[in-house]
C-alpha cells in the first residue's frame, strides 16, 4: 500500500513537471530578423564598405608592386596570400564595431517586445515576429 503511493506520488511529480516544463517552452517567443537588411541599413555600413574598398585597393597595389619585383612563382604566390590575409584582417577589425553594434541593438529589441528567441528570418519556416524593422530603427537612434 505505501509502496504504491510513493509509486503514484512519483509518477504525479514526473507529470507534473513535464507539464510545467512544456509551458515554459510554450511561453517562448520567437522573434526573426533579416540579418542582411540590418547590416545593408546599418548607418555606418557604406562609410565602412568603402574603407574597405580604399584598403583593398591599397592591398592590390601594394601587391602588384611587390609581384612584380619577385620572380620565383611560389615568392609572389606567397605576397598575394599575404596580402589577402591582411585585407581579411582589416576588414574583420571596421567590421566588428558594427557587429556589436547590430548585436545590442537585437538584444535591445529583444528585450523590449519580451522575446526569448531572436533568429534570422531564412531559418523559419513559419511564425515568429519580425523585427528586423524596429532593430533598424533602434540602430538608428545613436
Amino acid at each position: 500500500m505505501v509502496l504504491r503511493k510513493t509509486v503514484a506520488v512519483t509518477i504525479l511529480a514526473a507529470l507534473s513537471a513535464l507539464l510545467l516544463a512544456g509551458s515554459a517552452f510554450a511561453a517562448d517567443v520567437i522573434g526573426t530578423i533579416s540579418t542582411q537588411k540590418i547590416m545593408f541599413q546599418h548607418p555606418k555600413f557604406e562609410q565602412v564598405q568603402k574603407q574597405i574598398k580604399d584598403i583593398s585597393a591599397s592591398k592590390e597595389k601594394e601587391a602588384r608592386t611587390a609581384i612584380d619585383k619577385e620572380s620565383d612563382d611560389r615568392k609572389k604566390a606567397e605576397i598575394f596570400q599575404t596580402k589577402r590575409q591582411e585585407l581579411a584582417e582589416e576588414e574583420r577589425k571596421l567590421m566588428e564595431p558594427l557587429f556589436k553594434e547590430i548585436n545590442l541593438a537585437i538584444r535591445t529589441v529583444a528585450n523590449q517586445k519580451k522575446l526569448t528567441v531572436v533568429v534570422d528570418k531564412e531559418a523559419v519556416f513559419y511564425g515568429g515576429v519580425d523585427i528586423t524593422d524596429a532593430v533598424i530603427a533602434e540602430l538608428k537612434k545613436k
